[in-house]
């Protein structure tokens, strides 16, 4: 049985319904809007420091030998910040014990694809040429599959790929086919397929929701780094998952793919808080540290 805690990130999902069927008349700003955070422990002995390109998280006693994270953050592509997610990805650094980078993220349908992949490949490249020849992408949500698409088109730049890719509750594909949508509609407190059409129509603003570019569940994923997919048994992009795990299976990529039953979409963001959050990032840093040598 899923703990009281996680069943807070359902509670705020179901908000959320309230929120985009009737908005408020005066929301908060996205990019100050961080009450996603409350769900989640402040993690205990991580510092904070702005740059440029975003928020840099710093586990006290942190390797500083070339190993870091990138963490691109969920919200649909229209909302979401490095405030919003910086103690749950504090939290993945600290388990980890390397240095994290949330990268900035501008939003559609302002600025539909490319430009948060553009923004992700900037972080990317901002840390390659500091040093980091190690590098892990985490992405949740929207920021799961950004992390995919970054490291494809990082690929054909020519970039060096990453170590790993840690990928939450990843939403892929932009044309929204999943069985489960229809199977775990009265599971998930949020993620309906409306909503989750609508989002996707503004980010890709036009573009064949098939395109391989946006949609990594249609291109060649040859070469790909070890990727690891968590997520929840409860929600509704359950199925995308399992198409990600099968389709970079067929390109020879190793995978490892863990459903936690009875959870929510995301559910990671509360760690801190619900055991089963605290189990997941476990997870994460007992799977990517030997690949990073730690």
């Amino acid at each position: 049985m899923a703990s009281t805690q996680s069943r807070a990130v359902e509670r705020m999902y179901r908000a959320w319904t309230e929120n985009w069927k009737n908005p408020p008349p005066d929301p908060e700003p996205r990019e100050t809007d961080d009450h996603w955070g409350d769900l989640t422990a402040e993690p205990r002995g991580v510092d904070y420091i702005e740059v440029d390109d975003g928020l840099w998280l710093v586990p006290r006693g942190s390797a500083a030998d070339g190993a870091a994270l990138l963490c691109l953050h969920g919200g649909g592509f229209i909302s979401g910040s490095v405030f919003t997610h910086r103690k749950m990805y504090g939290h993945l650094a600290k388990a980890i014990g390397v240095p994290a980078l949330i990268a900035h993220q501008r939003y559609a349908p302002e600025h539909p694809y490319p430009a948060q992949q553009e923004d992700a490949l900037k972080a990317y490249t901002w840390l390659v040429g500091r040093g980091f020849d190690r590098i892990v992408v985490a992405g949740d949500s929207a920021g799961g599959g950004l992390a995919i698409t970054s490291q494809l088109a990082g690929r054909a730049r020519g970039l060096p790929l990453a170590t790993a890719l840690l990928l939450i509750s990843p939403w892929v594909d932009m044309a929204v086919s999943g069985d489960s949508f229809d199977t775990n509609a009265a599971k998930d407190g949020f993620f309906y397929r409306d909503v989750v059409q609508g989002l996707a129509a503004m980010y890709i603003a036009g573009r064949d929701p098939r395109d391989p570019e946006v949609n990594p569940l249609y291109a060649d994923l040859t070469g790909l780094p070890p990727m690891f997919i968590q997520v929840g048994g409860d929600e509704t992009l359950l199925d995308e998952s399992r198409m990600l795990e099968k389709r970079a299976g067929e390109f020879g990529v190793e995978v490892r793919r863990d459903v936690f039953e009875e959870q929510q979409h995301t559910f990671q963001m509360a760690a801190g808080r619900a055991p089963e959050a605290d189990d997941a990032i476990s997870r994460f840093a007992s799977w990517v540290r030997p690949r990073l040598e730690l």
